[in-house]
């Protein structure tokens, strides 16, 4: 019986990433990354500048990594754990769009999310 229980212990953290997403929480993570990559703006990622395209992908790689583990149960998760620093350097991702000075992304992230939700959308 201990080693029944023990075993389904081990599966617990297995069985808690294959849950699957809520819908709400999909939905505001994927506008994210659309408004990223139709922001026309770039990002600084360790010193160096990117255009939104690999803004984007830096981002769903990093969260296809932290969400098969369990580690994104919502957009604000999303945000603060891949949208917003680097997880080696731990510096802050910047967002500068035309006509603004550098911003932290995760900040820019956050405003979109609130007035994405706000929409009702």
């Amino acid at each position: 019986m201990k080693r029944l229980f023990a075993a389904l212990l081990l599966c617990i953290p297995t069985l808690l990433a294959a849950q699957p997403m809520p819908a709400r929480m999909q939905s505001e993570i994927s506008h994210l990354f659309d408004f990223v990559t139709q922001s026309g703006c770039r990002f600084n990622r360790n010193g160096a500048w990117h255009d939104t395209a690999a803004a984007r992908s830096h981002m769903e790689m990093k969260y296809e990594y932290l969400s098969g583990r369990g580690l994104i149960d919502s957009a604000e998760a999303f945000i603060d754990n891949a949208a917003s620093k680097s997880s080696m350097t731990g510096k802050d991702y910047l967002v500068q769009c035309p006509g603004s000075e550098p911003q932290a992304s995760g900040a820019w992230l956050r405003t979109e999310l609130t007035r994405f939700r706000q929409s009702g959308a």
